[in-house]
């Protein structure tokens, strides 16, 4: 049984309901004050009442009953309205609709259940979306280079440059291998691991990996800071940041790339800068939004400063002619 007939089965009681107790009421009234006899109300004997007061507390509770139904109906046409339109948001990749309590429980209540569906169906396909747009920013990069040097040992026949590339492409996909891992920790929601780690040979590494590109644009890197600084970072987040970074500087900037990197309190800070034009003054507050970009997908830099600040940092741009980028990450005696 629907809850709209069990509403209706309650007031039609109702309205019976009423009409006995009036004439109940009139009855025992009339016969305690007269014994029935003689007494008029209206001109009409007190004993006739009891048939016509019945009549009309049924018309009277049945006109009052049919305007309650008919509120009630028209409030639950509203809710199962809303109800289908949200259904039919949700199938067509849709987030919540905005809607109004239409004050019934039951269809208040599967109303906030659906929007609340939705809500979460919508967080979850954006996330899906970043993840897949992650991954394969994540994956070109590793990928690009590791071709890069496949390249280079394809075209060599010294067995010396074949065992220095091999190791680098080695090294490459061991990161490659390192991207995969931390998508599929950061798809679970897993909280990443940072332990302490040296700058020198991360850099050490990117240095390695990154001379076939700059050699070929005729452009070079210098990195230079104290020895020893270590940082609490995950080895693949640090890497794929500071990547991005200077493949930003490849790509949109010019002259030599400087990596300057010294510690600051319990913190390390590490800067990329290059000796091009520079940042336009009219994307700078805005280039670390994913979608917002000189050139490209935008994503770069924005997936850098959420790697960054998923590794308790931060990534910001600190002057923008020439381009400045600072890296603030805590150092090893940081927890």
């Amino acid at each position: 049984m629907t809850f709209s007939t069990q509403v209706h089965r309650m007031v039609a009681a109702a309205v019976v309901g009423a009409a006995a107790l009036t004439a109940l009421v009139l009855g025992v009234v009339a016969i305690a004050a007269t014994g029935s006899q003689g007494v008029r109300v209206l001109g009409i004997d007190m004993l006739a009442w009891i048939l016509i007061a019945p009549a009309l507390a049924v018309a009277a509770s049945g006109g009052l009953a049919l305007v309650v139904l008919r509120s009630i109906d028209r409030r639950r046409a509203q809710g199962i309205t809303y109800i289908h339109d949200q259904v039919a948001a949700i199938r067509d990749g849709g987030g919540a609709l905005p809607r109004a309590v239409v004050g019934l429980s039951d269809v208040d209540g599967i109303a906030g259940e659906l929007a609340r569906l939705a809500g979460e169906l919508a967080q979850q396909r954006a996330l899906d979306r970043d993840f897949a747009a992650d991954a394969s920013h994540q994956l070109r990069t590793p990928l690009t280079a590791l071709l890069m040097r496949l390249e280079e040992i394809g075209l060599t026949d010294d067995i010396e440059v074949v065992r220095d590339e091999a190791a680098v492409a080695v090294t490459q996909v061991e990161r490659l291998t390192g991207v995969v891992d931390t998508m599929r920790t950061r798809s679970k929601g897993e909280k990443a691991q940072l332990p302490e780690i040296s700058l020198d040979s991360v850099l050490a590494g990117l240095q390695r990996e990154y001379q076939p590109a700059f050699t070929a644009a005729h452009r070079s890197m210098r990195v230079q800071g104290p020895p020893g600084l270590a940082v609490r970072a995950a080895p693949v987040d640090l890497a794929q940041i500071l990547q991005t970074l200077i493949e930003n500087s490849l790509d949109h900037g010019a002259g030599r790339v400087e990596i300057e990197m010294r510690g600051s309190g319990g913190s390390v800070v590490i800067e990329v800068r290059d000796e091009g034009e520079g940042v336009p003054a009219a994307i700078a507050p805005h280039i670390f939004e994913r979608s917002v970009t000189s050139h490209g997908s935008g994503l770069g830099l924005g997936l850098a400063r959420q790697l960054a600040e998923r590794n308790g940092g931060r990534l910001q741009l600190v002057r923008t002619q020439p381009a400045v980028f600072a890296l603030f990450l805590s150092g090893p005696g940081s927890r």
